[in-house]
This record gives structure tokens, C-alpha cells and sequence, in this order.
């Protein structure tokens, strides 16, 4: 996986992000628009994925679809608030490194999240590890956290 294929993929899945809670907004089907961000972003279908998305506490892992919808649009746990719902005006790629090994590649960097209606932004770290799936970039592990 080459660094403009990685670069696309980043600003597809942060403009994913951004379009569930666009729908949200609009009040559309903005479980389907998740449903379909997670199909086409993590690697769910075919193979077990690992998921500690930004802000967790009590439950800090979302290993399957089911636990990672919750975490984008709420619902299945309490601490739950819809990380997309909140929304995102624009999530931006701070920094970025790229670690490519045989079936292995990895990229850790940093994402500038701007909420909607506010001035406030929130710099979150990432790890993403990727396979590929049905032809496609898809994310195997996923580890997020908030700099402070």
C-alpha cells in the first residue's frame, strides 16, 4: 500500500466521519450512512478486527460491528454519546507515518477533529493497521487517543 493510496483512504474515512453526522443533521437515515462507513472503512465482514476508539472508559474495546456502531451513532453502551453525531466540521491529517512490511502496513499519525458551531478543536492520535478486502484498503486495528 503506497502513501497516495493510504492518503485517499485517511480522507475518505474522515470524510465519513463527517457525512454521518451530516445525515444526523439533515435527520436521515444516519444509521445507514454508519452501516455503511464501517463496511467500507474496517475489515468487520471478513475478519476480526480491533477497535479502542478515542474516548472510551468503561468499555474500552468495540471489537465487532454491532459495539462500533454504538461508538460512532450511540445505542448499545451507556458512555455511548455518538463520536459522529457530534458533528465534525472538518477532520484534518496533522501528521502522518507510514510503516509498509510484506502484508503488513501501518500508519500513525494525528487527526485535527472541528466540531460544527464551535471553534474548538480536539487533536486525537491514531494507529491504524490495514488489510485489504475484497480488493479495497480496510482497517484491522484501530487504536485512538485524544493528545493532551
Amino acid at each position: 500500500m503506497n502513501k497516495a493510496k493510504l492518503l485517499d483512504f485517511l480522507n475518505s474515512w474522515a470524510e465519513g466521519v463527517i457525512k454521518i453526522g451530516q445525515a444526523f443533521l439533515d435527520e436521515t437515515n444516519y444509521k445507514k450512512v454508519a452501516l455503511d462507513f464501517l463496511s467500507q472503512h474496517y475489515a468487520f465482514k471478513t475478519q476480526q478486527v480491533l477497535f479502542k476508539p478515542t474516548f472510551t472508559r468503561e468499555n474500552v474495546f468495540r471489537n465487532d460491528l454491532d459495539a462500533a456502531l454504538s461508538y460512532f451513532i450511540g445505542g448499545k453502551f451507556s458512555e455511548d454519546n455518538g463520536f459522529a453525531l457530534r458533528p465534525w466540521e472538518t477532520i484534518k491529517l496533522q501528521e502522518l507515518n507510514i510503516l509498509n512490511e510484506e502484508n503488513l502496513s501501518t500508519a500513525m499519525g494525528t487527526l485535527l477533529f472541528k466540531p460544527v458551531s464551535s471553534s474548538e478543536t480536539t487533536l486525537v492520535a491514531f494507529t491504524f493497521v490495514f488489510c485489504e478486502e475484497e480488493e479495497a484498503i480496510k482497517i484491522k486495528i484501530h487504536h485512538s487517543s485524544p493528545v493532551i
